[in-house]
């Protein structure tokens, strides 16, 4: 599957060795006046992530499509502008990466919310509450993306959060175990995907950043309902995607904010190889891995995290450059594609750009 994959992002992409990527959300323009995660009252950490979502949209009136659209434009042109071989829409319409898909779903209730520890316990907040059996409604992803596409000759990657990151971001009366919940969410998702798949999107990323914080969990059911979200979806041309970062601070420049340990990438690398995702994105730009474990990627590709997400600090391209060697001393350069940490949410627009043209710069030396 990784050579057919591989000969196929060759021919596209006129033989470019190295290919680059965006994780998912991208800084708002301020006349969006959404909260969101990032400029939320205590950041990522926010007591209340869906609360204010349906007002804020009501007050933007009756013009709110043409300024989602607007936005949107401005994303994806600022990432061409960069170089950025597979772009994203920047998730401009969520009020963050994991509810605003959950508000698609039956069963999930976001009039009842419920208090929750969050973040393996790193924060309370007050969260939609499932009540009744997880089910998909009427598609939602595939007409914003055929929408989106539209605006650029690139491919348009699509984003949609796990069913492990769900459960954790989500507060439960009905399920009694978080397997079980994340088997259907993930049958869920499956549908949602299908749909993608039949209108023509072939980059689709299910971020599991959960993975990172609870590997014995990844390992015991997380990895298979992973899986099962993508469950017979057998176009060879289809990139079957997970995102596992480690953790975002509650505001740009924070120090010591908790992260997943460090050995997690390590303790699941080889389950996912085995897997049937065919790319799997980690950071590395915050804090440097014991790269090692990229050795166990016998057939899978590396989504490789080299501009840190939450720091206005700019990495130089000779940084990326050597950090980008030190990957290839344990993987191909063909299965490696440059991205950010995660999503650059956090960072001014400007540097935004900024960090994204260095590290393109980074990668056209391959």
């Amino acid at each position: 599957m990784l050579i057919q994959n591989l000969d196929h992002l060759a021919e596209k992409w006129n033989n470019k060795d190295m290919l680059t990527t965006v994780i998912g959300a991208y800084p708002k323009p301020s006349y969006l006046k959404i909260t969101d995660w990032f400029n939320a009252s205590g950041g990522t950490d926010t007591e209340y992530p869906t609360k204010f979502y349906e007002d804020e949209i009501k007050k933007m009136g009756d013009n709110v499509e043409e300024l989602f659209n607007k936005a949107t434009k401005e994303i994806i042109s600022d990432q061409e502008e960069c170089g950025i071989d597979i772009l994203t829409d920047g998730e401009v319409r969520r009020e963050n990466y994991i509810h605003y898909h959950c508000r698609y779903l039956e069963g999930i209730d976001f009039a009842n919310l419920t208090e929750k520890v969050a973040r393996t316990g790193n924060y309370k907040c007050w969260l939609p509450t499932i009540t009744s059996k997880v089910k998909a409604k009427k598609s939602f992803l595939v007409e914003e993306w055929k929408k989106n596409q539209s605006l650029t000759n690139k491919d348009l990657k699509i984003t949609i959060p796990g069913p492990m990151t769900i459960t954790d971001t989500i507060a439960n009366t009905f399920y009694d175990s978080d397997e079980h919940m994340g088997e259907d969410l993930a049958d869920a998702i499956n549908v949602e995907i299908k749909r993608l798949v039949d209108a023509g999107c072939k980059y689709i990323q299910v971020d599991e950043p959960l993975f990172a914080r609870k590997p014995e969990n990844a390992l015991n059911f997380g990895i298979k309902n992973l899986e099962r979200c993508f469950k017979d979806i057998n176009n060879q041309s289809i990139e079957k995607i997970t995102h596992i970062c480690c953790g975002y601070p509650d505001k740009l420049d924070a120090v010591d904010y908790p992260k997943a340990p460090l050995d997690s990438y390590s303790k699941i690398s080889k389950a996912l190889d085995e897997s049937i995702i065919d790319t799997v994105s980690i950071e590395d730009a915050h804090r440097y891995n014991d790269l090692n474990f990229l050795k166990d990627f016998k057939q899978t590709k590396v989504i490789f995290g080299l501009v840190k997400i939450a720091s206005s600090q700019v990495e130089s391209k000779e940084e990326i450059v050597s950090r980008i060697n030190d990957a290839l001393k344990f993987i191909d350069t063909e299965q490696l594609i440059v991205a950010p940490d995660c999503g650059l949410g956090h960072l001014p627009r400007d540097l935004a750009k900024i960090k994204l043209k260095i590290m393109v710069e980074a990668a056209d030396s391959f």
